[in-house]
């Protein structure tokens, strides 16, 4: 997809209700995770075929892979669930089939300054489990279910613990 051709990306950076009011002492954001995160940020291009992208996902152990142009612009996203309905419904062309062809291409984005539990309730409403982020009108990184999950996992231990420490009369003070 060429930005000549006029059919670039709608991104949505915003969803049309907003999340309700953060819990009192909830502010970890977005570039918080993506700090954290090991992994190298896995993409797809836009005449990548469906065969490469599966070996792609395979290989990283991934469900998702943001579609981007050579500037690292975002121009879609593709799921491992887009490409199994489409060999579902179509065995013989999926070989040659292009991501371009498969991709979302209308993309809800957040951006690195956005709470995690703004992210959280976006994919929750919009039944996504990827929210590609955004720094500048390029692809930053990536914010899947399991990330929401492991912090929210995280900040629960730790309040379990002060919690515990607090009651047992051990906690500092």
């Amino acid at each position: 997809m060429d930005e000549d051709e006029g059919d670039r990306i709608n991104y949505e950076y915003r969803y049309d209700k907003p999340p309700k009011n953060p819990k009192k002492g909830e502010c970890m954001i977005v570039r918080d995770i993506l700090r954290g995160k090991q992994q190298e940020l896995v993409t797809a291009t836009v005449k990548m075929t469906i065969p490469h992208a599966m070996e792609i996902l395979i290989k990283n152990r991934i469900s998702c892979l943001p579609v981007v142009d050579k500037n690292l612009r975002l121009a879609g996203i593709i799921s491992d669930k887009d490409i199994f309905r489409h060999i579902f419904d179509s065995l013989q062309s999926f070989r040659s089939s292009m991501v371009e062809d498969l991709m979302t291409k209308k993309v809800i984005v957040g951006l690195e300054s956005d709470e995690i539990g703004y992210i959280a309730s976006i994919m929750t409403t919009n039944r996504i489990r990827h929210v590609p982020i955004m720094r500048d009108e390029r692809l930053f990184g990536l914010v899947s279910v399991g990330d929401i999950v492991k912090t929210r996992m995280m900040d629960m231990e730790v309040e379990n613990r002060y919690l515990l420490q607090f009651i047992e009369g051990s906690y500092p003070r």
